[in-house]
């Protein structure tokens, strides 16, 4: 299994959502390197960035099901930064 190092960007406009945010970061928190959370008062949004080292389809995944929350978009930016581990 190749793991990949990335950064998750998410934008909430929905406040709402934060609790199912932060479930879904939960399910995935073994693959979470660390995660910083910026609330922009002035707009009524928060920005949540979440550092991830996990297969390719893992941070897919976890990206989608948080892009897919009303109010909630998400971005993902890899590193050439790839571990080869054996199963």
């Amino acid at each position: 299994m190749d793991t990949r190092v990335a950064v998750i960007a998410i934008i909430v406009e929905n406040p709402a959502m934060v609790e199912e945010i932060n479930h879904e970061l939960h399910e995935y928190a073994d693959y979470v390197i660390g995660r910083m959370g910026i609330p922009y008062r002035e707009k009524n949004i928060s920005i949540i960035s979440v550092a991830v080292d996990a297969p390719q389809e893992v941070i897919s995944a976890l990206s989608g099901r948080i892009g897919r929350l009303a109010g909630v978009s998400t971005k993902t930016a890899y590193s050439n930064v790839i571990t080869r581990k054996d199963k």
